[in-house]
């Protein structure tokens, strides 16, 4: 039965391999909050460990995944190897920076008078999910362009690289789901409604999976740029948000090792199977 499931997913469109694998990591939060209908309350340190998973998970994408891959395409392509590894980087930096800015939201344990972007009146229920959706942006885009990748028959585009990052992209997203529903929990929000505003977060990576692979196939030249703008976007919230929300509460060895930790298993993924 497995055997004919994956080669039917071989026989997809990359459009739609990219839509599966961001709907695998819409499904990975969605498990991730659904702890919240087991436990009322996670360790902290729990918490933060899995959180420095997370960034360690994203780190080493954006480096073996998606900067690597799109360095080595460039110069197959006969560009400057390093050019447009170095513009997509910067630019996706610079996009997630004024989404951050003008879009108001709040990261998962901060209290209310640390709301960014510009005023309003939303509750922290809703500045919870802005802040969630702008990070899972870029982890869906990066998966789209991955498999985008695959449809132009470029050899640094494999199938194995873009089933990695897929695979790696979901298994961080259980802790991101984990941390918005029991932040909800905490502040009293019904059991059921925590885990839907911790799900939905997730819901804009199949469809922003599906926009990355579109546009690579229609603009194939711009490949090495999108993966390299999907890496600094993921960079940005790294530095920005998960490791500052991880180191938060004073668990600061026990982060950084499990952000080691996430490392070293998204670097295995990448190298075994792509």
């Amino acid at each position: 039965m497995f055997e004919s499931i994956w080669q039917g997913f071989l026989g997809l469109h990359p459009v739609m391999q990219a839509f599966i694998a961001g709907g695998f990591g819409w499904a990975m939060n969605a498990l991730g909050a659904a702890t919240v209908f087991g436990f009322r309350h996670v360790s902290r340190k729990m918490l933060d460990a899995m959180l420095g998973f997370a960034g360690g998970v994203m780190i080493a994408a954006s480096c073996w995944s998606l900067l690597n891959p799109a360095i080595e395409m460039a110069e197959g392509m006969g560009v400057i190897p390093w050019v447009p590894a170095l513009v997509g980087f910067s630019l996706g930096g610079v996009a997630i920076r004024v989404m951050d800015r003008f879009v108001p939201h709040l990261h998962a344990e901060a209290p209310m008078n640390e709301v960014e972007g510009v005023q309003t009146n939303l509750r922290k229920p809703s500045l919870l999910l802005l802040a969630m959706t702008l990070h899972n942006i870029p982890e869906g885009l990066a998966v789209g362009v991955a498999f985008g990748g695959l449809a132009l028959g470029i050899p640094e585009a494999t199938l194995g690289g873009a089933m990695a990052l897929g695979l790696g992209i979901g298994i961080q997203n259980f802790p991101e789901g984990t941390a918005v529903s029991v932040s909800l929990r905490r502040e009293g929000m019904p059991v059921g409604k925590a885990f839907n505003y911790g799900q939905a977060s997730a819901l804009v990576e199949p469809v922003f999976a599906v926009i990355g692979a579109a546009l690579v196939m229609v603009m194939a030249p711009v490949l090495p740029y999108a993966l390299s703008f999907a890496a600094g976007a993921m960079i940005f919230v790294v530095i920005e948000e998960v490791i500052p929300e991880a180191q938060r509460h004073g668990n600061t060895d026990l982060a950084t090792l499990g952000g080691m930790a996430g490392f070293a298993v998204m670097m295995t993924l990448d190298v075994a199977l792509g």
